[in-house]
């Protein structure tokens, strides 16, 4: 059933709820103690996307760039160039959103050294509405030549992701949210670049795949538990980083079962489900049915309510499934 290394308090009172850009923050600082070519750069919201905490440890190691995304992602190329391990980081809707070019043309292209970390991703973002509600990010990333799209789904798994990406030789992009959102795996869950894990698989008629990334795990994880209650055979593969995808779990998987579901908090174009799409058609077409906004753009509202209205709570989820 549920992987032995996930948080006990899975599901139950004790569960915890935090923001996966705190991870963000924690694996900064923690990268920065282990390597002293670690520096940060933030676009003025240094203690929004918890970028503050490795300003106030590592002061001389911190630029604040201000409102300026763009120049932004140019200084931290020519950082690279210099043998730092630069992190950038402002909201996903100005960065990638808004220095796109820079980061293909002058840190992509030079396969420069540079982390970008886009915060507030997704429409968990709440009441900043349509403007601030990054959902395209993964699609305009992952088509970038030389560029790793991660996805955390917590605050741990996001700490993981900025130690393995500031070891990593290259660019990096990691998307981290805002809300408060399900704590599912544990400072010793496993985690390793381009690599999925399977969190729970039992035996039932019609063997299904859920496939997700990011902070959606929590959701697609209860909706395998209901599945699992009428005799449906479920596996979740999550999948935090997107690329480069975890191509020999995603063919075993898509063997065993009838159909996948796949579950992003993203546009269902060109994100996770486009991923998975593209590659099994080559491979080994399969049904798939994906999970995500459709077409539309977000607006403003709590998170939990935006998530069912869009199509990505537990119940749409099992709906999706049905649909197989």
């Amino acid at each position: 059933m549920l992987a032995p290394h996930l948080d006990k308090r899975f599901d139950t009172p004790e569960m915890v709820m935090l923001p996966s850009r705190n991870g963000y923050g924690d694996g900064l600082v923690e990268a920065g103690t282990r390597d002293e070519r670690v520096v940060a750069l933030a676009a003025d919201l240094t203690e929004s996307t918890r970028t503050l905490p490795f300003a106030e440890a590592f002061p001389k190691r911190f630029v604040q760039v201000g409102i300026a995304e763009q120049n932004m992602a140019s200084v931290a190329a020519g950082m690279a160039a210099l043998g730092k391990i630069p992190f950038i980081a402002s909201y996903a809707m100005f960065s990638p959103g808004r220095n796109w070019e820079q980061i293909r043309t002058t840190i992509a292209y030079n396969e420069s050294n540079v982390k970008i970390i886009g915060a507030h991703a997704g429409v968990s973002v709440g009441p900043d509405g349509a403007t601030h509600q990054a959902i395209e990010d993964i699609a305009i990333m992952r088509v970038i030549p030389t560029m790793v799209v991660i996805a955390p789904a917590d605050l741990h798994e996001a700490r993981k992701a900025v130690l393995a990406a500031a070891k990593y030789e290259g660019p990096v992009y990691i998307r981290v949210g805002r809300s408060n959102t399900p704590v599912v795996t544990t400072p010793e869950s496993p985690f390793e670049l381009g690599k999925a894990n399977v969190l729970w698989q039992n035996e039932g008629e019609n063997p299904i795949g859920l496939v997700v990334t990011g902070t959606l795990l929590f959701n697609a994880l209860k909706a395998a538990q209901e599945l699992a209650t009428k005799g449906q055979g479920v596996t979740v593969l999550h999948m935090p980083t997107i690329k480069p995808l975890d191509t020999e779990a995603l063919l075993d998987l898509a063997e065993a079962t009838i159909g996948l579901v796949t579950i992003e908090e993203h546009q269902v174009a060109g994100g996770l489900g486009g991923a998975v799409a593209e590659y099994l058609s080559e491979v080994m077409p399969t049904k798939i049915i994906r999970v995500g906004v459709n077409d539309e753009f977000g607006q403003s509202g709590e998170p939990e309510e935006l998530i069912a209205h869009y199509g990505m709570d537990v119940k749409a989820i099992v709906a999706a499934a049905g649909r197989l």
